[in-house]
């Protein structure tokens, strides 16, 4: 095991160089211009020359070839450094470190909840097939999960702030356990749940052709223990790989949800600095989410000899 979690992180690296490089210069030979964005927010008649732009852009260490711009980034990289703002001049490090646990505070909740909730209606479901309850939980679920989340938004706020009355309109962030932060929740836990249930379905329907679990279920066996005991491990296998995969996309892709709810994550972050065209702010946001994608893979993958024997075994037979 060990040997295959140092191969692996072994293998990332070329992995985060060549995105890395990929990423700098989609933005350093694309069509915007930080220096001349920067003149665009500036208050009243702003006039710029040419001369002053390229002194600008001396000054920022933007005027060298692009492989040379690489190459100091990569530097600053190993010794931890993600560099400075070319639009802000605040330090790339600062920026993530305050936005980041906020997105993966809200992502792991919303996994959290979704297991929650998910898991046992997918068993339910699975339990009693082509039934009512079946029918019911899983068209409830697909009709929810195909609403837009700029539109759950707004009809939850309209239904708590208005109709309830249970709360202010939730814009910022006042922490986890603060009011503030159920609806983004929701609205992220509305658009994923039936992904969860759909595959906890499906591995139901799968296990309870099982042999085992016909033994089981002749010989008297309770069935709270016969699916506690002999069908919830094989079920999780998948359900785990497809959780690891919603993490991955809830933090990544929580743009339009931190940005309707003020909150200041790294989705707000993208959308901020990506229109500025801020190199440094760009390349570290999408490392961050290929090394997350990368981290996350590895981490379900440990978890299935725990699950499935038969993974750990597999996974042996790699090292070997």
């Amino acid at each position: 095991m060990g040997q295959y979690i140092l191969r692996r992180i072994i293998y990332w690296i070329p992995a985060l160089l060549l995105l890395a490089m990929v990423v700098y210069a989609l933005a350093f030979f694309g069509a915007g211009d930080p220096i001349k964005l920067m003149f665009l927010r500036e208050e009243g008649d702003v006039t710029y020359d040419a001369q002053r732009l390229d002194a600008i852009r001396r000054e920022k260490g933007l005027d060298r070839p692009f492989l040379m711009q690489f190459g100091e980034y990569v530097w600053h990289l190993v010794r931890g450094d993600l560099g400075m703002s070319v639009i802000s001049g605040r330090s790339v490090n600062d920026m993530i470190a305050a936005t980041a646990p906020v997105s993966f505070q809200i992502g792991i909740a919303t996994v959290i909840l979704v297991a929650l909730i998910g898991i046992p209606l997918g068993i339910l479901a699975g339990l009693h097939h082509n039934q009512w309850i079946d029918n019911t939980i899983l068209g409830s679920a697909l009709f929810i999960s195909g609403i837009p989340s700029y539109v759950v938004g707004p009809m939850l706020m309209v239904f708590l702030v208005l109709g309830l009355g249970v709360m202010n309109v939730p814009y910022g962030w006042d922490g986890l356990f603060s009011r503030k932060a159920i609806l983004p929740m929701f609205v992220m836990v509305f658009g994923s749940i039936a992904i969860i249930i759909r595959q906890t379905r499906a591995g139901v329907l799968e296990v309870l052709s099982e042999d085992y679990v016909r033994t089981a279920r002749a010989k008297g066996v309770p069935e709270i223990m016969v699916i506690l005991r002999h069908m919830l491990r094989p079920v999780l296998t998948p359900v785990v790989t497809v959780l690891g995969q919603m993490l991955i996309g809830i933090v990544n892709g929580a743009i339009i949800v931190e940005k309707v709810f003020g909150i200041p994550g790294l989705g707000r972050l993208t959308i901020d600095f990506t229109y500025g065209v801020d190199y440094p702010v760009i390349v570290a946001i999408t490392l961050i989410g290929a090394f997350l994608v990368m981290a996350l893979n590895l981490a379900v993958d440990i978890t299935y000899p725990f699950l499935d024997p038969r993974a750990g075994q597999a996974m042996t037979g790699i090292e070997d």
